[in-house]
């Protein structure tokens, strides 16, 4: 009987070297091109900055400190949810006591004009205030500040106090402090700030950023 040799067809197919290292640059570049917009806002702040002084108003938190896991708050319907919870936004968060001191409301105004003047990218940032106690809110406040842009969520002091770092002299609750999308507290603007060049840093990673 003829012998049967294998034909072309019948052989097993192995990968080819190339086609298999062209798949894995393949990848690699995707995952470039999706992280692109992270990696420029970070390199814009903490890399290249301009001769004479560095590219921001706010101080830059370095090592970035995430939203701590066991850092619960309760919210606006009395229920206990993690702060995580609100990643995926720019987050500019002030802490305070319900009862909001003249200081209070400045920084509370403050985020609100800011939050405003990014037009058409305000819906990327939600302006935060933790509450260090559970006493009620004056009607005025929740009227000017309404959900879900401002939310008035509350938290342990202790917790926020060991996760938000202040300046020399200064106090936690003078502070506005900047969050990016990904839980990570990015900035901290100083005592008595001035709300146009809040307004310039947030414009900047806005305009630099996609996340969020």
């Amino acid at each position: 009987m003829p012998s049967q040799r294998p034909t072309t067809a019948d052989k097993p197919r192995t990968p080819q070297k190339g086609s298999w290292i062209s798949g894995r640059w393949m990848l690699v570049l995707l995952a470039l091109v999706c992280a692109a917009p992270v990696i420029a806002s970070y390199l814009m702040y903490y890399v290249f900055k301009p001769a004479g002084g560095t590219s921001s108003y706010g101080a830059l938190i370095d090592p970035q400190r995430p939203i701590p896991a066991q850092l619960v708050v309760t919210d606006e319907k009395r229920q206990a949810v993690p702060l995580r919870s609100l990643e995926g936004k720019w987050l500019m968060i002030i802490v305070n006591g319900s009862a909001c001191d003249e200081q209070c409301v400045t920084r509370l105004y403050y985020m609100r004009q800011v939050r405003v003047l990014q037009s058409a990218e305000r819906d990327r940032v939600v302006n935060v205030w933790l509450r260090t106690d559970d006493k009620p809110v004056a009607d005025v406040i929740k009227t000017a500040y309404p959900q879900p842009d401002t939310r008035m969520l509350i938290a342990d002091p202790r917790a926020v106090a060991d996760w938000l770092p202040v300046a020399d002299g200064t106090k936690v609750t003078d502070h506005i402090y900047l969050v990016d999308p990904n839980g990570n507290l990015m900035m901290r603007f100083p005592k008595n700030p001035d709300p146009k060049k809040i307004n310039a840093d947030l414009a900047k990673l806005l305009k630099w950023s996609r996340i969020g």
